[in-house]
């Protein structure tokens, strides 16, 4: 029988992205002038104010407070009339030293002995269904809500946008996992009060996101999913009605709260680490690059046509606990996924020191990971500048999303005799 499914993503004007974003930021800049920097960094915003709390070991020097106030504004918070804006908003850090405890379990002598930063498991996953190996519910409410910001930025087909948005998007699939129609899409962005009738107001919103938007998201997607989006769709937009009062004013953001937004939109799973604000030594975010890595090349080489595959760690412990791997029975060949594993494990060094280096986690790479989520993105190289208080700036080539990367295919291939 055929079956529903859905995922949501939210906009990088979201109260909890601007909360990842700022820790991100604070992560890339304390990495671009010390590579070696170990942080944990958490961010709460609210009406006017912004707080930074966590813990950082680091030979360099930031002004956090510019960093914060410099992503707020990037990311379209720059008017007093959002009750939280970049210029005028309180900025209170409370970030302190790393904990010494924490720290002798990580570092070692050798680079290679690094223990793990955390204990948990974490979750890799990749399917077929699209061209970037990711769910495709998921992949479309992303492509939604970039498409919405570059709307607002543009600022001429739709004037009144602001950058609190959120999306969900319902795909009926078949019997044997096929997405066949997308039954519904909803969309709730924050706008201004642009008429005194709300009823006029909300009915102009609900045509320009139908006959303006979508027409623009559709075009993104490839030949094979356009015919998707077909008259019968269910449009929910702004459902509770108007929605001026938004992003850090109308609820209170933290870093590390929209994970399934930033991993899988529910597919596989997630083993409940946030990624944004930590540095690499933390597995949460290692782990799970390493797995997506891992889960997208085997995919990407004929191995099976959907995969979870999860890691393991007991901090301080440089080899990982174990490594699961589930095929949902989508492996043409005859190998037990317990033989796979056994394989992987052959194939892919997961000691966090060798994550690091293989995947180069040590760049300052990860505020573009901080909206839109952290897998299925364009792995490139771009150039970046930071700047700090009692230095010269820094300039370098960053190479993005590099677990993203086809480069182990081959190898599965040769591996496994595909």
């Amino acid at each position: 029988m055929a079956y529903l499914f859905t995922s949501e993503s939210v906009s990088e004007g979201h109260p909890d992205k601007v909360a990842d974003q700022i820790s991100d930021a604070l992560i890339d800049n304390f990495l671009a002038f010390d590579p070696e920097s170990k942080v944990a960094c958490e961010t709460l915003v609210t009406t006017g104010q912004v707080v930074l709390a966590g813990e950082v070991k680091s030979k360099t020097y930031l002004d956090v407070q510019k960093i914060a106030r410099d992503t707020i504004n990037k990311i379209g918070y720059t008017k007093s009339a959002y009750m939280f804006d970049g210029n005028s908003c309180g900025v209170i850090s409370a970030i302190h030293e790393q904990s010494e405890d924490i720290n002798r379990g990580v570092d070692r002598a050798s680079k290679e002995e690094q223990g793990a930063g955390d204990q948990g498991m974490m979750f890799g996953y990749a399917t077929n269904e699209t061209d970037n190996y990711m769910p495709l519910a998921l992949d479309i409410s992303h492509t939604i809500l970039k498409e919405l910001a570059e709307l607002r930025r543009e600022n001429k087909n739709i004037t009144y946008l602001r950058p609190d948005s959120k999306s969900q998007v319902t795909i009926e699939y078949s019997d044997d996992n096929v997405p066949q129609r997308i039954d519904s899409i909803v969309v709730s962005t924050q706008h201004d009060d642009f008429d005194k009738d709300d009823d006029v107001m909300l009915s102009r919103i609900r045509k320009d996101i139908i006959e303006i938007l979508i027409p623009r998201v559709v075009a993104k997607l490839p030949e094979h999913i356009q015919p998707l989006f077909t008259d019968d769709i269910k449009y929910h937009i702004n459902p509770t009605g108007k929605f001026v009062i938004g992003g850090p004013h109308g609820d209170t953001g933290l870093t590390g709260r929209k994970i399934i937004v930033d991993t899988y939109g529910g597919k596989g799973a997630h083993g409940g680490g946030a990624f944004s604000g930590k540095d690499p030594s933390k597995v949460d975010r290692s782990g799970a690059y390493a797995t997506r890595h891992i889960a997208k090349n085997l995919v990407a080489a004929g191995l099976c046509e959907e995969i979870l595959v999860q890691v393991s760690y007991a901090i301080g412990v440089v080899e990982p606990m174990g490594i699961f791997i589930d095929t949902y029975g989508t492996c043409p060949f005859n190998l037990t996924d317990g033989e796979i594993a056994k394989k992987v494990t052959e194939l892919f060094d997961m000691r966090p020191a060798a994550i690091e280096s293989r995947l180069k986690l040590r760049q300052p790479m990860y505020s573009e990971t901080a909206a839109y989520g952290h897998m299925g993105r364009k792995n490139e190289t771009v150039s970046k500048t930071f700047e700090q208080p009692y230095g010269e700036p820094a300039t370098m080539d960053v190479e993005l999303f590099t677990w993203e990367k086809l480069d182990y295919v081959d190898k599965v291939k040769a591996a496994f005799e595909i």
